[in-house]
């Protein structure tokens, strides 16, 4: 899958798509008055990446569409709990899902789900694509090809975290295991901040996370990046190769958050918060924070809620497939 770049060079010659957002922006619907308070749920810990991402947004949107927007982490059930939250909530565009992997891949993981991952909810934008980074603890080995070798030669006594079962992290390590046909401890997390910290303590020896987590923590030198599984290197950290680099062209895996709200919310209130997240995604101080975190915008072409739709449906069938390859069944969610 290749995710194109967003150029702001265009936007403008675009007065009349401008106009159109403004114009979404200043009229509130009647269920969402300017003002009034939403809530952003992410379904994991805070500090993780989708965290990162949902606080970027929640505070330019607070201000373009001059409403109270908090971020509230509602972690565990491997994201089913805030998927279930969201999914019964109040259609009034109060309650606002910013989500991943995890929320396409619940039926595929979990049985006894309190909702239908495909009609529970109606996509409002695609927001940021990007892939995830293998990073091991400091004194694990002096370099990305150490750290590989090291895997091949003892990865069945690794111990490696992740943000939480069917996480974009997770993916990534059991891909990883399938290509170097090892068998570590994988380790979920409720969210990517708590594994990063276990990894900076050495308490465990590899993480998986997406670029928006791991990135930082690469360039302060509290870890070591090991690779990028995605066809590119990510100019952040232009010195950590890619998977395919280190001879391990099937650990790749794209990986997107997108925007969600209860299936029966009237298409005004989604125009409205589609609005506000192109407005966010249109300024050039948030693409340059994308680009800090190793990640890019959806072009301007790819942000409808259709698209998004369009999007969900597509992943939600190769993550079954994938997940069907690797032998992996259902299991009561907890």
């Amino acid at each position: 899958m290749t995710f194109s770049r967003l150029t702001l060079s265009g936007l403008g010659t675009r007065p009349a798509l401008l106009a159109c957002l403004a114009l979404l922006l200043a009229a509130p619907a009647a269920a969402q008055q300017a003002g009034a308070r939403v809530a952003f749920i992410v379904p994991a810990s805070a500090g993780g990446s989708t965290d990162i991402i949902a606080r970027v947004l929640a505070q330019h949107m607070s201000r373009t569409m001059g409403q109270n927007i908090v971020v509230e982490n509602v972690s565990g059930g491997g994201t089913t709990i805030a998927s279930t939250r969201t999914a019964s909530a109040t259609p009034d565009g109060a309650t606002v899902l910013i989500a991943q992997l995890p929320l396409l891949a619940s039926p595929f993981l979990f049985t006894g789900l309190r909702y239908d991952t495909q009609t529970a909810f109606a996509p409002v934008g695609l927001i940021n694509a990007g892939y995830t980074v293998l990073m091991a603890r400091k004194n694990l080995a002096n370099n990305p090809a150490e750290a590989i070798a090291w895997l091949r030669a003892s990865g069945n006594k690794a111990n490696i975290g992740n943000g939480g079962i069917g996480s974009s992290g997770h993916f990534c390590e059991m891909l990883l295991a399938r290509a170097l046909n090892i068998r570590p401890t994988l380790v979920p997390y409720r969210g990517g901040a708590p594994a990063m910290t276990d990894l900076i303590g050495g308490t465990l020896d590899l993480v998986c996370d997406q670029s928006t987590a791991g990135v930082p923590q690469v360039q302060s030198g509290a870890v070591r990046g090991v690779l990028v599984a995605g066809p590119n290197r990510i100019p952040s950290i232009s010195d950590v190769p890619t998977a395919a680099e280190l001879g391990l062209p099937d650990v790749n895996l794209a990986v997107w958050h997108g925007m969600y709200v209860p299936r029966a919310t009237p298409r005004d209130i989604i125009d409205r918060l589609n609005a506000g997240l192109r407005a966010a995604l249109a300024d050039p101080a948030i693409v340059a924070r994308f680009d800090q975190l190793g990640t890019s915008a959806f072009p301007e072409s790819e942000r409808s809620p259709e698209a998004h739709e369009r999007m969900f449906q597509s992943e939600y069938k190769r993550l079954g497939q994938l997940l069907s390859s690797m032998g992996v069944t259902p299991q009561k969610v907890e």
